[in-house]
């Protein structure tokens, strides 16, 4: 195979949410403490998604999401291409289709990572700015906030009499 066996495409209806969320929940290092929801809400809640489709069969092989104000800003998230489709560039064409052939090439782009950094050099990561500050994140308390939303709607103190 090669780079040409591949489409890439924005369209977020090609999005296929089964091969994201098979990914997230048992190979992403970075993805495990999100449910279901938590992944289908961030896809939905995404500026732009990009996937890579193999021409012969039209499975999703890779994927990239990124949350932007859409005009200067974008945070790069959950960039990932299938184990058995890595070695052919697919990586870099995602990458390119996301950032530099879209309508954020000359925003300020961000991402957290702990691998792939030759990758995303060749885009012009680097290492943050000393102005750069970071609250981490939490996972959601348990139940999560779906779960509790829900069950407080639905108390009988809720419930019209």
């Amino acid at each position: 195979m090669s780079r040409d066996d591949y489409d890439l495409d924005d369209s977020p209806d090609r999005i296929d949410r089964d091969v994201v969320w098979r990914f997230m929940s048992e190979m992403a290092y970075w993805g495990g403490w999100r449910s279901r929801y938590v992944v289908d809400r961030q896809i939905d809640a995404s500026w732009r998604v990009v996937g890579a489709y193999h021409r012969a069969t039209g499975e999703m092989v890779a994927f990239a999401r990124a949350v932007s104000d859409g005009l200067s800003l974008a945070y790069l998230a959950d960039v990932f291409v299938l184990p058995e489709h890595r070695g052919h560039g697919l990586g870099v064409a995602l990458l390119d289709t996301m950032i530099e052939r879209g309508p954020g090439a000359h925003f300020r782009w961000m991402l957290h990572t702990g691998d792939a950094h030759g990758l995303y050099a060749k885009f012009g990561f680097r290492p943050p700015e000393r102005t750069y500050l970071e609250r981490p994140g939490r996972a959601p308390a348990q139940p999560n906030e779906r779960t509790a939303s829900i069950t407080v709607a639905t108390s009988e103190e809720d419930s019209p009499a």
